[in-house]
């Protein structure tokens, strides 16, 4: 075979006459389509018209009326026990004019003058042993052998299930006294009285300006309670109550700082329950053991200015 051969497409491998008909079958199909086409308009049938593209029209998806969004955040703070829930939501109502509420124990929480179905709800949670409210916030207190793990799932979901199906959260009832173990006060102890001292006016705007701020952002608030003989005394509510380092807090934190603006001021004494006092004295206990045990050269455990370990023993 030649290697000069040349290869030609199949098309021009058809006869002539192959060719030649082709187009005179295309040609009488085409005529026979544009008969049938023109016979159809003169009979006023119309042929089908072509499929176009119609914009689907969008469904916008409304929220149920009465429905609310909700994002909580979850913080530490400086209390190991006690956990801060920040929901996209006001806490306390308005038309309450205390700072905070404080529940102590499972009465409290259906009882005059602010009881709460949301506190009552989370006390009857195996380990809870406190329900703080704040402007903005709600801190949970723990016992100390409870774990987070076994108990935040479920605080967390009574508070999402609260808010979102729009429950009161504090219901105002008449005020004939609040329940033993609801912490709470008539009004803002912080807030201005005609009535105040110069020194004391300016303890509780340092208090409000400078100390209330931080002790919120660790779950807890602060409550005024007098000013004598140079002693500011003052409570701690919410995480900072329980908190081992509370006494830090009152004697390095506030205490240094109302000293430092104001000459009149000599110190702090801190507020206590009778619970509280009970559990610092076992925990002085705890504390001179533990300094026995280590020796007089041991580090404290509780560092700071006037903390328990720098009382000499």
């Amino acid at each position: 075979m030649s290697s000069s051969r040349l290869y030609r497409p199949a098309a021009s491998l058809l006869s002539a006459t192959t060719r030649r008909a082709q187009p005179a079958i295309c040609g009488r199909i085409y005529g026979a389509a544009r008969q049938a086409h023109t016979s159809s308009q003169s009979l006023g049938v119309s042929a089908l018209p072509r499929p176009t593209l119609r914009a689907t029209p969008r469904t916008r998806t409304v929220a149920p009326q009465g429905a609310r969004s909700i994002f909580i955040q979850i913080e530490n703070t400086p209390n190991a026990d006690a956990l801060k829930f920040l929901p996209n939501h006001r806490v306390l109502p308005p038309d309450v004019s205390t700072p905070f509420i404080e529940y102590l124990n499972p009465r409290s929480t259906i009882a005059p003058p602010y009881p709460s179905p949301l506190a009552a709800q989370l006390m009857n949670i195996d380990g809870v042993t406190a329900v703080f409210y704040g402007p903005d916030f709600i801190t949970v207190t723990k016992s100390s052998d409870a774990n987070w793990v076994h108990i935040k799932p479920e605080i967390f979901s009574q508070i999402t299930e609260a808010i979102t199906d729009g429950q009161e959260i504090v219901t105002v009832g008449k005020k004939e006294g609040a329940e033993d173990g609801q912490g709470t006060a008539d009004e803002d102890s912080l807030s201005y009285n005609e009535n105040d001292s110069e020194v004391v006016g300016m303890i509780k705007e340092l208090l409000e300006t400078r100390i209330r701020p931080a002790i919120q952002e660790d779950g807890g608030d602060i409550e005024f309670r007098g000013f004598e003989d140079g002693y500011v005394s003052l409570k701690l509510r919410g995480a900072c109550r329980t908190c081992d380092s509370s006494t830090v807090t009152l004697k390095n934190g506030i205490e240094g700082m109302l000293m430092h603006y104001i000459e009149e001021v000599k110190g702090v004494h801190q507020v206590l329950d009778q619970e509280e006092e009970i559990a610092l004295k076992e925990f002085a206990k705890f504390e001179e053991k533990l300094r026995a045990q280590r020796g007089p050269d041991a580090a404290p455990s509780t560092p700071g200015k006037d903390s328990l370990d720098s009382v000499p023993g």
